[in-house]
């Protein structure tokens, strides 16, 4: 086992002329979900935010990224991500917010944003947009707000964890925030002194390096409080069904019912959600499983 953590940490205003951190959000729902505008409201009062997010729904892309298809790159006009406005109203020039869409996945934006507004490229011709060019990297990345649990093996489905991960492969402090009601209207008010609570002791304290925060909300309004928990064992069971084509063939739905193996274990995200409470799973890049690798040693393979 790992016997240090080597913390990333930075401050609500960084050491650089007393700049505000830069965080990026993306999502797997698409720039125009109610989550991700959401989320970006809450944390706004941390730091200038950078939005990259797909041009539609992205569910279930975990860390995919595109490498096959060209991608494109559409900047958003503030006024239509924040009041979903889609006017043809002035824009309002406002340096400490921009908005993107693009036609890749979750990583896919992230990759985007960082290679287009993020890294300094000696060639300017490189970026696409140099009027968007912050030569800095991001302090904080985010995920989310998904309309979606993705505690137990949805982290591993999931493309707001996929951001996530990007980011912690990066090592950059990076976030996942979901919650449990699946309706896109939902009330995500109760979220906010949460979220801004996490939120700021990362951007306090930090992270340790190759380690992100995957944090889920229960469909409820009011919370039993927070707690730290591990992921449960389950699985996802009757997945497909098959339908005739009339054309004289066969189709399939990928579909299921999440099944919990360890109901009854009180230290899982699962029981905690399904218990009113908030839950907060610290979630590995390495994924060695380390306590098997003297017992595989002695294989003598």
């Amino acid at each position: 086992m790992q016997s240090k953590l080597y913390f990333y940490m930075i401050s609500t205003t960084d050491n650089k002329g007393g700049r505000r951190p830069l965080i990026l959000i993306s999502n797997d729902d698409g720039f125009e979900a109610n989550g991700i505008r959401a989320l970006v409201d809450m944390v706004r009062p941390f730091g200038d935010v950078v939005v990259c997010a797909p041009d539609g729904p992205r569910s279930g892309f975990s860390c995919a990224f595109t490498a096959v298809d060209p991608l494109t790159l559409q900047r958003v006009p503030n006024a239509r991500f924040l009041r979903n406005d889609y006017s043809d109203c002035e824009e309002e020039p406002d340096p400490s917010l921009s908005v993107w869409s693009c036609s890749g996945t979750p990583v896919d934006a992230v990759k985007l944003a960082i290679d287009q507004f993020c890294l300094d490229h000696d060639d300017p011709s490189h970026c696409s947009f140099p009027e968007a060019r912050l030569g800095r990297m991001p302090d904080l990345i985010l995920g989310g707000i998904n309309h979606g649990d993705n505690s137990t093996v949805n982290n591993h489905y999931s493309g707001t964890m996929g951001v996530a991960m990007e980011g912690c492969m990066k090592y950059i402090p990076s976030i996942a925030f979901s919650t449990c009601y699946y309706n896109h209207d939902a009330n995500l008010e109760p979220l906010r002194p949460y979220v801004q609570q996490i939120v700021r002791r990362v951007l306090d304290e930090g992270l340790p390096r190759g380690i992100c925060l995957n944090v889920n909300f229960p469909a409820r309004e009011v919370f039993e409080g927070v707690r730290v928990c591990r992921m449960t064992y389950g699985q996802w069971v009757n997945e497909v069904v098959r339908r005739p084509h009339p054309r004289g063939y066969d189709y399939y739905w990928m579909v299921g019912q999440y099944r919990n193996d360890e109901p009854d274990a009180e230290d899982t995200d699962q029981w905690a959600l399904n218990h009113g409470f908030v839950a907060i799973t610290p979630t590995h890049m390495d994924v060695t499983a380390y306590a098997f690798m003297d017992h595989l040693r002695e294989w003598k393979l």
